[in-house]
């Protein structure tokens, strides 16, 4: 199994940039709402979509 498994590259998606589960939520987005204050909690508010391990995975593949 893949370490980032919910983590996609796709040149046609965001143009390549990695996206969370093939959506065109960006790991610079996640990461940079959190450097902003914004906590998990926040974020799984404004984003019903997205799940806690996404965030947690975009954070982690960012510290790669």
């Amino acid at each position: 199994m893949d370490k980032f498994e919910r983590i996609t590259q796709d040149v046609r998606v965001m143009a390549g940039r990695p996206c969370i589960r093939g959506m065109r939520v960006t790991v610079g987005m996640i990461v940079g709402q959190i450097a902003s204050g914004l906590t998990i909690e926040d974020l799984l508010a404004d984003y019903p979509y997205l799940e806690r391990d996404d965030i947690l995975q975009a954070l982690q593949f960012s510290a790669k």
